[in-house]
Parts: structure tokens; sequence; C-alpha cells
């Protein structure tokens, strides 16, 4: 018996080299960030970069933008007059923007039915906006033509 515990001892001083390189890290950590924050060394000299250049700008190509009616959908099932507001703008071919305005009923009416038929747990998903940006704008698209409209943003989406 005297033998296992023994050999359950640890020996003296079996910690104090963890306990060395621990308070090495932390002194030798403290003292590069303080270098680096002080500016005493510039770290870009240290990976051998030179400091990066300016990226060119490149021109915006030709958009513009249709603004949409705000939506108010009332939602039937949920009961307590619970309601959605939407309110988006089209980002749009500028050559195609006037066909757009005038086929703006349409899109008005696809964007109703769409979201008329939604429940209440379709827009409390985590991703919901997400899904109903790519939903509505493949309405929109089918209304309009491909190649007229590019993409929906979404600048007022309310459910409450």
């Amino acid at each position: 018996m005297a033998e296992a515990a023994e050999a359950k001892a640890v020996p003296a001083g079996g910690n104090r080299g963890l306990i060395a390189g621990l308070l090495a890290a932390v002194v030798l950590g403290a003292g590069g960030f303080g270098a680096v924050w002080g500016e005493f060394v510039d770290p870009r000299a240290l990976i051998g970069g030179k400091e990066p250049a300016p990226a060119a700008v490149a021109a915006l190509e030709n958009i513009g933008f249709v603004p949409l009616e705000p939506i108010l959908v009332a939602m039937p099932e949920t009961g307590a007059g619970r309601h959605l507001r939407f309110v988006g703008q089209l980002e749009v071919v500028p050559e195609h923007a006037a066909e757009v305005v005038s086929l703006m009923p349409r899109i008005t009416d696809a964007l109703n039915t769409y979201l008329r038929a939604l429940e209440a747990r379709d827009l409390q998903q985590p991703a919901a906006t997400v899904w109903l940006r790519a939903q509505m704008l493949r309405r929109i698209q089918l209304v309009t033509g491909e190649g007229r409209v590019r993409d929906l943003l979404i600048t007022e989406f309310v459910f409450n």
C-alpha cells in the first residue's frame, strides 16, 4: 500500500514548468501588443509587405430604380388585427424603366396575391426575408419579362 501512495504523489515542482510557460506567454503577448499599439513596431514590416495599393473603384453600371407602392396585407388567421406592411424598389435596366412603370398594376397584383397567401408562421422563420424576396422577385420577373428587372430591394418589411 505504501508503494501505491508513493506512485500517486505528484513530484514537487511538476507544475512549475507549466506555470512558467503560461507566465512567459502572457508577458510576451502583452509586450507584442504594447509594441504594436504604441507604434514601436510596424506590423506590415514584420510580414515583409508594403502598404496595399488602393483598389481601383469601378464605375457604376447603368441602373435605375422604380419605387413600389406600399402594400398592406391583413393576416386573417392570426386574429387581433395583425398585418404585414411591405415597401420596396425595383432595380431596373434604365432603358426599360418606362415599361416596368406601365406594368406596375400587374406587379402590385402579383405581390398582393402572393403576400395574402402567406401564413404568419411563414413570416416568423429566421430566413423569411431572404426567401420572400426571392419568391417576389421571381413573380415580378414573370410579369415584366426577363431582363427588365434585376433585383427587388426591400425598404420596409413590418409584420405586427
